[in-house]
């Protein structure tokens, strides 16, 4: 079994004790932010090494590394082989700054995305602008449906089926 279906069978196990798995978490979010402060204080600076060293730099266990990888992947410029690595295995967390503050929002991780490190790389409107976007994106529109009896939206006045209506049948 790879690492990460290790890491990902203990962190969303149904069948565990609702406790332990809160305090799983609880754990995972306290230690991801403290990585994600280092991060954000020198964005530009790209962080390399195997995963076990980067795990040792960060005082975690190579699992709840596996985990952090897992979850700032789809925000690197290079995303890494997470679904085969190993504690050998060379990683980069060189991320994408907008797209690393655009992921924090749509997982909904506050405590990430309100970081202070944040403030010197985007000021606050920069900040609500991504934010915005972010949200956005994940809104679905229905556009409103046109009845044969509503009034067309070309403006003529006519009903649709008379006009615009008549067009497309």
């Amino acid at each position: 079994m790879t690492l990460l279906e290790t890491w990902r069978n203990k962190a969303y196990d149904e069948s565990a004790n609702k406790g332990d798995l809160q305090r799983l978490w609880k754990d995972y979010f306290d230690k991801e932010k403290a990585i994600y402060e280092q991060l954000l204080a020198d964005p530009d600076t790209e962080v390399r090494g195997t995963l076990k060293d980067l795990a040792i730099k960060y005082g975690l266990d190579t699992l709840t590394m596996t985990g952090f990888l897992d979850g700032i992947n789809d925000s690197l410029k290079t995303p890494n082989p997470i679904e085969e690595m190993d504690e050998d295995t060379e990683v980069s967390l060189a991320f994408d700054k907008e797209l690393l503050y655009k992921n924090m929002v749509a997982a909904g991780a506050d405590w990430l995305y309100n970081l202070p490190q944040w403030e010197p790389i985007f000021d606050e409107e920069k900040r609500k602008e991504l934010y915005r976007e972010q949200k956005q994106s994940q809104t679905v529109r229905k556009e409103t449906k046109i009845y044969p009896n509503d009034p067309c939206p070309c403006g003529s006045g006519k009903k649709y089926k008379k006009c615009c209506g008549r067009k497309t049948s």
